[in-house]
């Protein structure tokens, strides 16, 4: 028995080590590769160079007050369409008081002009009747009195426009009235009522009342990188992408290219205009980013193959084409235009022919 137990523990240990053996040996040995082949085929191949940037009104100004003071009134708000002389905002001027003192010390320096002025017309004038005075010296004193008497009108007006920016005999507060200088949409009032405004003058820009575009004459405004802006030429066709407008796309046509470039990150850019086609009562926000594809050059129906197969040697090109299954040999060709995954492919290939897929781990095939 115990015999029997030893033979049946030894053929236990030789079936365990020969199972192992034979495990190992199998792992061991390479299995063949088996390569997928693809064939050309007829596609449409563009080139094409991406610019990023933003699309905006092509005219956007800011409205700024004539004079300075403290917002009254605001009359509309961002959004709202406006034509040119459309009121936005009145203005109560705070009276600059140098101004305010000269103003008023000149009335009164006008008045007691005139009041001299009169009295001595008067005199004048009972002199002349008597006969005492030449009709030459009646006639300046005639001219004394009316330019005194203009004088003080001139600095009643210029004492009521220092005070209320308001002219009686004009009848219009043109300076108080803030009003729009063009038609469009109103894009932003960054003011409230009771804000301090400053006038516009040789030495500050003013604030700004309101923000005033026409919405419907759009433009693309981008960068290109300086190894492309050679590449293109005003003319060219741009399909636009915007990121808040899904599932559309827009067409515009490039109008400008700067002749000097600036240098952002490393590199040198060069800013890009472009026209932007609207479609009927289509509706673009200002300032929405957007990239656009510029078309560099287009093939139709063209023999390609993808780039991901191509392999090089020295300045040729070459594929490895299938002669029987899984044998494979060299066949040069030469190529056309890319897009970046096919390539045009102009003589060298049919499209019967069963190209190798080429694998991650066959990079040496090249050499």
């Amino acid at each position: 028995m115990k015999k029997f137990i030893k033979i049946s523990v030894l053929v236990l240990i030789l079936a365990i080590f020969v199972i192992t053996i034979v495990y190992l040996y199998r792992k061991s040995q390479v299995k063949p590769v088996v390569f997928q082949t693809e064939k050309p085929f007829i596609t449409n191949i563009t080139k094409k160079t991406v610019a990023t940037g933003s699309v905006i009104p092509r005219k956007e100004i800011e409205i700024k007050p004539q004079v300075s003071g403290i917002v009254e009134e605001v009359f509309v708000q961002a959004g709202k369409n406006v034509k040119q002389g459309d009121i936005l905002a009145r203005v109560r001027i705070i009276p600059d008081l140098i101004n305010l003192n000269n103003a008023e010390a000149r009335l009164e320096r006008a008045k007691i002009a005139f009041d001299d002025a009169k009295i001595n017309d008067d005199r004048q004038e009972k002199l002349f009747s008597q006969g005492v005075i030449s009709a030459v010296e009646h006639q300046q004193a005639l001219v004394n009195f009316k330019n005194a008497k203009q004088e003080v009108d001139a600095a009643e007006a210029n004492l009521e426009l220092i005070r209320e920016g308001v002219n009686k005999k004009s009848g219009k507060t043109t300076n108080t009235l803030i009003r729009s200088t063009i038609e469009g949409m109103i894009l932003d009032i960054p003011i409230k009522a009771g804000n301090s405004v400053i006038e516009t003058n040789n030495f500050n820009a003013g604030t700004t009342i309101a923000t005033i575009a026409d919405v419907g004459d759009m433009i693309f405004q981008g960068k290109v990188d300086e190894t492309e802006v050679g590449k293109i030429k005003p003319g060219m066709d741009l399909l636009l992408t915007i990121g808040a407008i899904e599932n559309d796309t827009f067409h515009a046509i490039l109008k400008y290219i700067s002749p000097k470039g600036v240098l952002e990150n490393g590199a040198v850019q060069f800013e890009i205009k472009a026209d932007v086609s609207l479609k009927t009562d289509q509706f673009i926000r200002a300032g929405y980013s957007a990239n656009a594809d510029i078309v560099l050059d287009h093939r139709n129906n063209v023999l390609a193959i993808k780039e991901a197969v191509l392999l090089f040697q020295g300045d040729s090109a070459y594929v490895e084409v299938e002669t029987s299954p899984q044998k494979f040999e060299k066949k040069y060709i030469k190529t056309g235009l890319s897009d970046g995954i096919n390539i045009q492919i102009l003589s060298g290939l049919t499209a019967k022919d069963n190209i190798k897929i080429q694998q991650m781990n066959t990079s040496s095939a090249a050499k």
